[in-house]
Order: C-alpha cells, then structure tokens, then sequence
C-alpha cells in the first residue's frame, strides 16, 4: 500500500509542487485547499495522469473542527496516515509594524501558528507508537525570515515562523521515541504567487541580487529537500532544518 502524505496549502508554490513530486515519488496524497477548488483540483488531476492517487481536501487550518475532518477524510480516501507537510501560510501587505493591526497578526499567527499546532496534534495522535500508530514523518515549512526578521516587511509573519521553528525543535524531541520524526525546510526568496498577498508578485526579482547565489528558487526546488525529509535516506535526522534559501 502507498504511504499516504497530507500536505495543507497544497493547491499552488510550494505545496503544489511537493505534493507533485510526492506523487511521484510513490505517495498518495491528500492536497488539503482553503478557496482555490479548481487549482486543487488540477494538482490532482496531475497526479492521477501520472497514475498517482490523490484527493483534494477543503479545510481551514486554522479552524479546529476543519482540521479534524481534514484528517479523517484523508484516512476515509487514502488509508492511514504516514507523513504530514505543515505548508499552509498566509502573508499580508508589507508594512512597518508600527502600521499594523492586531486584526492582522491574529490571522498571521493563527493560520500559520495555531493551524500548524493543530495539524501537528492530529498526526501525532495517528502516527505515534504510545497512540497505536508505526511512525512517520512530519515536516514545517518555515522561512528564512525566521533567521533574518523581515524589518519593514514582514515582522509578524517572520515571528509566526519563528514560533514554527521552535515547535519543530521541540516536537521533535517530544516524539522521537514514538517513530515521528519532524524537520522542517526554510524557504528564502522563491518565485510563488504569495508575493502578491504582499503586495508585490515581482519581489523576487527585485531582491535576487542580495542572493548570494544570484538568483530566486523554484517551488521544486523545496520540494526536493521536503521529499528528503520525509524519505528513509533522513532516517537519523529529527529536529533539524534546510535552508532553501541561496545562501542567504
């Protein structure tokens, strides 16, 4: 039987691709989606034209009862969970913090902290051995703004990703003599259509030349360190991080 991967955020950038090359790398793949159906559902379709199995799943992340049934749906349609790639994350425009609201960092920190919390909870309660389950694999995906603050753009998203990296080191302690292990990536500049919730879809470009590899990521790129995470060849691996980030 396929393992069976969840992968929130999965309808485009970075989830879309990780759950595309997960497909074919052998898993079956929940592409978990909050609005964008018909772009979920293409990713799907990609995957069954390459003879992958796939479902798309509408939940919100940061609402509890959605992440519940996001993962019994994915038992009901896949089989049961093996791996979890927390990628769901919402960013807004760029400004000073001095500008911001507490409107805005409540759904800052509650869709990419609290819905990372909560997806963390459902897995361990599956693939825990103290819970029944035999293991599996749970990767964050972060930011290189967790390390750099994002001054005078993103400072709250940046501290919602630094919150994510702690949990990610101290859940992998938590469980790691129950068989999960967790890791996360660290994306730096990458081109995807988040940018444009910030305000700016050619940031990539702008910035590139601070890169020290002179260049922005692709979305497959992160892929390919997920998928490594996630695979036998990380066996001995918990707690730690990639930086997808150039460099930088």
């Amino acid at each position: 039987m396929d393992k069976v991967l969840l992968v929130t955020g999965a309808s485009r950038g970075i989830g879309a691709a990780t759950a595309l090359l997960a497909a074919q790398r052998g898993y079956a793949v929940a592409v978990n989606y909050h609005r964008n159906q018909a772009a979920a559902e293409a990713v799907v379709a990609a995957i069954h034209a390459g003879g992958g199995r796939a479902v798309a799943i509408a939940a919100n992340v940061a609402d509890e009862i959605d992440v519940q049934r996001l993962f019994v749906e994915t038992e009901l349609a896949l089989g049961p969970l093996s791996a979890l790639v927390n990628n769901a994350g919402v960013l807004e425009q760029q400004m000073r913090l001095d500008e911001m609201s507490v409107a805005r960092w409540q759904r800052i920190l509650t869709t990419n902290v609290i819905g990372p919390l909560l997806c963390c909870r459902e897995a361990v309660k599956r693939l825990s051995t103290r819970h029944g389950g035999t293991g599996g694999a749970i990767v964050n995906v972060s930011s290189a703004a967790a390390r750099l603050g994002s001054g005078g753009e993103y400072v709250d998203y940046a501290a919602s990703k630094g919150a994510l990296d702690t949990l990610t080191i101290g859940l992998a302690k938590e469980v790691a003599a129950e068989g999960i292990r967790v890791n996360a990536v660290r994306p730096g500049f990458i081109y995807t259509d988040m940018h444009a919730d910030g305000g700016e879809p050619g940031r990539v470009d702008r910035v590139k030349s601070a890169v020290p590899l002179q260049r922005g990521g692709q979305p497959q790129e992160v892929a390919e360190a997920i998928l490594w995470l996630l695979s036998d060849a990380a066996s001995f691996t918990t707690g730690s991080f990639i930086d997808v980030a150039g460099g930088r």
